[in-house]
């Protein structure tokens, strides 16, 4: 039969002849994933956020764009949170300012790279 005194011997605790390193440098590794993840996922990301919305508060009557749908069109007129959108043939289109993606001159410069 097996005594607790038994587990407990077989397993040595950390303060026998090993000493544990510092208190920093055990969260070191745990620091530089926090900036890692910070530089590689999070900056990049409000950047982008910061342009978009800084593009959809300059658009204006006659810029060509894309909603998130995938449909072209230019922009016939604009209010507060609302944008219509004529996609050709008189059709006008509302959609929410949140809605539009990018300008379509945009997505022709980076088919000509």
């Amino acid at each position: 039969m097996i005594s607790l005194a038994n587990i407990i011997m077989m397993f040595p605790s950390q303060g026998q002849g090993s000493e544990s390193p510092g208190g920093i440098t055990s969260f070191l590794p745990l620091i530089l994933i926090v900036v890692v993840f910070y530089f590689f996922m999070i900056r990049p990301q409000v950047k982008r956020q910061k342009d978009l919305k800084n593009f959809r508060e300059s658009l204006k009557k006659g810029d060509k764009v894309i909603t998130t749908g995938g449909i072209y069109g230019k922009i016939a007129s604009i209010s507060d949170n609302v944008i219509t959108v004529d996609v050709g043939n008189g059709v006008n289109i509302k959609v929410d300012k949140n809605a539009v993606l990018k300008d379509s001159s945009d997505l022709q410069s980076q088919q000509q790279k």
